[in-house]
């Protein structure tokens, strides 16, 4: 009777659970020992190991939903670890520090779109993911301003806490009319061009359309803000005086500029 597929049932879990554990641990060794430099030439896309881990969470996820045990809890979080440790291994074979964000994000990206696909639970394992994939996103945004509004970023970064500090009018802040002539120059004739380059980057770059929109708008959102604050300094002593506060364009002009790029995925 039903007792004898009790037991028999049991038994099976006697037989199977620890296969499970072991081919687990095997897994989690696996991804311990990987050597990225001994795997097929890397580049920016998600590589395949974060779509399988993104299938085999949501897997025993589901699974452990219906028969809930501490210790697969426990594994996965440590595969997840292992996870999250062989893509960080494998973004520093690239060179260059852009290319080594674009690939965390991608592959962030990728882990939490299948962690999420089938489970609407917002457990810890997935919030880790999604602020491993902010944080990264918010470096990459700068990283991508840097070379096009560097200079400009830096001025109002240097004087916004010299102003803080000081106050406005202070001798302590130093007025180069040339330098700053030349950082309203350089915006005026290459803002343009510049957010165009930027658009073109990150729509070429980004494996996910929808997470480049929200890093594209995060990228000229960003650049506004910066712009913004530019125009706030140069309207406080001893900057507002500068015959250059009459060519700088209004924030609200770059607002309509941006607003171009906005849904180009």
């Amino acid at each position: 009777g039903f007792g004898a597929l009790v037991g028999f049932h049991n038994q099976l879990l006697q037989i199977l659970w620890p296969r499970f554990t072991f081919v687990l641990s095997q897994n989690i060794h696996s991804i311990r020992e990987t050597d990225p430099g001994r795997l097929t030439e890397l580049d920016t896309r998600p590589h395949f190991i974060t779509r399988r881990f993104g299938e085999f969470y949501s897997a025993i996820h589901t699974l452990n939903d219906k028969f809930p045990n501490d210790q697969t809890v426990r594994s996965m979080s440590l595969l997840q670890v292992e996870v999250e440790n062989v893509v960080l291994r494998m973004a520093a074979e690239f060179r260059e520090r852009q290319d080594q964000l674009v690939f965390l994000i991608n592959n962030y990206d990728l882990m939490l779109s299948v962690m999420q696909c089938r489970s609407t639970d917002t457990n810890k394992e997935v919030l880790s993911i999604q602020e491993l994939l902010n944080k990264r996103i918010n470096e990459y945004v700068d990283e991508v301003l840097l070379p096009h509004f560097g200079g400009m970023i830096s001025f109002v970064k240097d004087n916004e806490k010299i102003l803080e500090s000081a106050g406005p009018g202070s001798p302590k802040i130093k007025v180069n009319e040339g330098y700053i002539n030349q950082l309203v120059r350089g915006f005026n004739q290459d803002h343009k061009k510049s957010i165009d380059s930027i658009n073109s980057d990150v729509m070429r770059r980004f494996t996910n359309f929808n997470n480049g929109t929200v890093i594209l708008q995060s990228a000229l959102t960003k650049m506004i803000q910066y712009y913004s604050r530019f125009h706030k300094i140069l309207s406080q002593p001893p900057f507002k005086t500068l015959p250059c506060r009459m060519d700088m364009i209004n924030v609200h002009h770059v607002m309509v500029e941006v607003k171009k790029y906005k849904n180009q995925f």
